[in-house]
């Protein structure tokens, strides 16, 4: 299968269909959510069964002010309106690019226009010293992690443990931190995280979904508002075990994984709860992704152990959250979410996979952060038949 051939015949169909949607969406005066609404509606409700999503890279996304330079990106959040915030590491860049350096947090539209941009130390909090996950909440409030350990001695960075998560508001005034840098007592420790990769916040019960992380091996659940611990388990909801390693291992020394896979996660890099209350974990150096209940019931999960696998995950925008989209060195699987199946593979035409934390938005399109290779735009353009 092609995945960005235009000119067949039901691919077409579907795509015009869509345009005819949202053109009569603007003809009557639908505002712009009720325009988002029905894209992402048409993202599944033309397909047939088999159908899976399409996908063509947009070179053009995004335009980064010439004054400024990224390092690592490292994560994708999306905010209420549709705004891509861009989380990178501006102590990657060489010494000769520092003065450029971007500030860590920047926003822009979908069409890759810079509308702000803002973060990095200030009074009352600690910033990480290696910048990695960045999640905007249901009231619009931004939180960030970090994954630095000590024993990294990364050049330009203090030797401290990030083992806090901050939260702010979107024009950059601190609101929370949860937890302090060096101060992890491991996976028993109620108080901090350690080296937290990724956070979601389920809006029916107001809670953090923590995926924590690098230096312990669980899930953390919080309170939104306060910070407060509720609850925490490890992988098959088994009791998280300490195994604190710096740097941690990489993915290129971890053997082939045969199912079920270990009692233990290892790193638990990406988190994702769905609109029905499932917890999607993914435990990448294990190479799979597990299912949860909210109060941390194992369900099921999928493995992949032949090759990288469970790097990041976004769902489809549509209704039902039909796919799950699971990073896959160069690849992005897409994910059958009822039934754990991979029905397709995105891959190909300039794609460099789904790199190391991914977001899908209102629209459909797929936002990748790839570290030291940029970030891309991923623009959804119908629905076609699985290639396989």
């Amino acid at each position: 299968m092609n995945w960005f051939k235009s000119d067949r015949a039901g691919a077409k169909q579907k795509i015009l269909s869509c345009a005819v949607l949202l053109a009569l969406a603007a003809a009557f005066g639908f505002h712009a959510l009720g325009a988002t609404k029905i894209a992402a509606a048409a993202q599944t409700s033309a397909a047939g069964a088999g159908d899976v999503p399409l996908f063509k890279l947009d070179p053009t996304w995004p335009k980064i002010p010439a004054k400024w330079k990224l390092g690592d990106v490292s994560s994708i959040g999306i905010d209420a309106q549709d705004r891509i915030w861009v989380l990178h590491r501006p102590r990657t860049l060489p010494a000769d690019q520092a003065a450029m350096a971007a500030p860590p947090v920047l926003v822009f539209d979908d069409s890759g226009n810079s509308i702000q941009a803002w973060g990095g130390p200030g009074e009352g909090y600690e910033w990480p010293q290696r910048e990695h996950g960045i999640h905007i909440d249901y009231k619009g409030l931004v939180w960030i992690g970090g994954n630095n350990c000590p024993a990294r001695q990364l050049p330009g960075l203090k030797p401290l443990g990030d083992d806090q998560l901050l939260k702010f508001t979107q024009d950059g005034k601190f609101v929370m931190q949860i937890g302090h840098a060096n101060m992890s007592a491991g996976n028993a420790d109620t108080k901090n995280l350690h080296q937290p990769a990724d956070v979601f916040v389920y809006k029916k019960t107001n809670e953090a979904f923590v995926a924590d992380g690098y230096g312990n091996h669980r899930v953390i659940v919080l309170d939104a508002d306060t910070g407060a611990f509720k609850r925490m388990w490890g992988a098959f909801g088994n009791k998280p075990v300490d195994l604190d390693q710096c740097p941690p291992p990489s993915l290129s020394s971890v053997a082939l994984m045969e199912p079920p896979g270990p009692p233990q996660f290892s790193i638990v890099h990406a988190i994702r709860v769905s609109d029905d209350g499932l917890v999607y974990v993914a435990d990448r150096e294990n190479r799979r992704v597990q299912v949860f209940s909210l109060d941390g019931k194992f369900i099921n999960q999928i493995l992949k152990g032949d090759g990288v696998f469970a790097a990041d995950l976004a769902f489809s925008p549509d209704a039902q959250q039909r796919f799950l989209y699971v990073g896959a060195g160069p690849e992005i699987a897409v994910v059958d979410r009822k039934t754990l199946r991979i029905v397709e593979f995105i891959k190909g035409n300039g794609i460099l996979g789904g790199g190391h934390q991914m977001m899908a938005d209102r629209k459909g399109n797929l936002y990748t952060a790839q570290t030291n290779r940029g970030l891309q735009k991923l623009t959804f353009v119908g629905m076609s038949p699985a290639s396989k």
